[in-house]
């Protein structure tokens, strides 16, 4: 099984950040612009946070409250979990699933290098299994 790094080798866009102190608003509007579900927040050149679909559902509309008056600081999630260049695919699996999340923040050295989704770590799965399956009927046919 590989590591995220192989994820990260074959996304053609990095990760898409906003500031703890933009508008809800704003950063919906990032989101549907990127086509993307989630926005790292971030302070100088250090990630305080992450911002979903997750966190608009559940702590804006749900509660009644305008996205235009509510700072991205209030509702992200503060201190999102982390995984590193080295980690396998299995292992952000297995947090991803155990601890109900859809994105993990990649960072080296103290250093953001990416994002990954849930998506990505299905897709590197299927890709990698029919890999060993192709190569096992080649090696059984012998073809």
């Amino acid at each position: 099984m590989g590591k995220v790094r192989n994820i990260l080798e074959t996304k053609k866009t990095g990760p898409v950040s906003i500031r703890p102190d933009n508008t809800v608003f704003e950063a919906l509007e990032l989101m549907a612009e990127k086509n993307i579900g989630a926005l790292l927040v971030m302070e100088r050149e250090h990630v305080v946070g992450i911002f979903t679909e997750r966190d608009y559902a559940r702590k804006v509309i749900l509660r009644g409250k305008a996205s235009k008056d509510l700072l991205v600081g209030e509702i992200m999630t503060s201190n999102p979990l982390t995984v590193s260049s080295d980690t396998s695919i299995e292992d952000c699996m297995a947090c991803m699933t155990d601890k109900f999340i859809r994105h993990l923040p990649v960072i080296d050295d103290e250093k953001l290098t990416g994002i990954i989704s849930i998506g990505d770590v299905v897709k590197f799965i299927i890709e990698d299994q029919e890999y060993v399956i192709d190569n096992l009927k080649h090696y059984i046919t012998g073809i």
